[in-house]
């Protein structure tokens, strides 16, 4: 079989293209309380989950979000479209940077345009940051694919087609990750310079690294916690169901 004839491959390029973003015209002309902003994401988002268990946005996420001053407060309870705009933005972004990172990024951009504030409206930063998602998408779906036909080249001399076979995924993996690692680095380069220019000691280092290891592990409990009064929730809603039954 041809490298470029792999179902496998073809697998990977249908995940690849099956990533979209929520389109500006997807989003309600209403305000939303917290409980319609998580169904709504969770609707949207749908096709990034990794398992389908997954929680793409808790109540608990938001709020920390809100204490780290990523997102404004809402009003009256109630989250705008730059909200949603913004939750969006987090969501991809955290899949790669630090909540430190993101809020070096974001706490003086909501500064200068949350709201209506500046020149540009929410919207529109929305709109040019994935208007160019299809065409990324496309170059990465080519670059997946060169990497693919890259290491179908390598082990060749491996006689045992499992051992081979293990070799090759992980030499792919490999790869791919070490495009993300550089380009992770060239972020926080730019991260760095133009919005936390300030070095850090490494005594500082230490503590920051500190304290944002104790903020995610708090930030897993509150989300197991969510996790599990979901459960519950849906069992109770379950015997309830299974009372209502039985009686008749």
């Amino acid at each position: 079989m041809a490298w470029e004839d792999s179902e496998e491959l073809r697998e990977l390029l249908d995940r690849l293209k099956a990533i979209s973003y929520v389109k500006p015209d997807e989003l309600p002309n209403i305000d939303l309380y917290m409980d319609q902003v998580t169904t709504f994401m969770d609707f949207h988002l749908e096709a990034s989950k990794r398992y389908s268990e997954d929680k793409l946005l808790t109540k608990t996420m938001i709020n920390n979000y809100t204490k780290n001053e990523l997102l404004p407060p809402p009003n009256k309870k109630k989250y705008s479209k730059d909200h949603m705009y913004l939750l969006i933005l987090i969501y991809y972004l955290k899949g790669v940077l630090s909540i430190t990172d993101i809020q070096a990024v974001l706490k003086p951009f909501n500064e200068m345009f949350f709201g209506g504030a500046g020149e540009v409206p929410f919207e529109r930063v929305y709109e040019e940051i994935f208007s160019v998602q299809k065409a990324q998408s496309d170059v990465a779906a080519k670059d997946v694919a060169r990497k693919w036909k890259a290491v179908q080249g390598i082990y060749t001399d491996v006689k045992d087609e499992e051992q081979q076979a293990f070799l090759r995924k992980l030499s792919l993996i490999c790869l791919l990750s070490f495009d993300v690692y550089m380009k992770k680095q060239l972020i926080e380069q730019i991260i760095d310079k133009e919005f936390a220019p300030r070095e850090a000691q490494p005594a500082e280092k230490g503590k920051e690294e500190k304290a944002e290891k104790s903020k995610k592990k708090e930030e897993k409990k509150e989300e197991k916690k969510e996790e599990k009064k979901e459960e519950k929730k849906v069992e109770k809603k379950a015997e309830k169901k299974s009372e209502g039954k039985k009686k008749a």
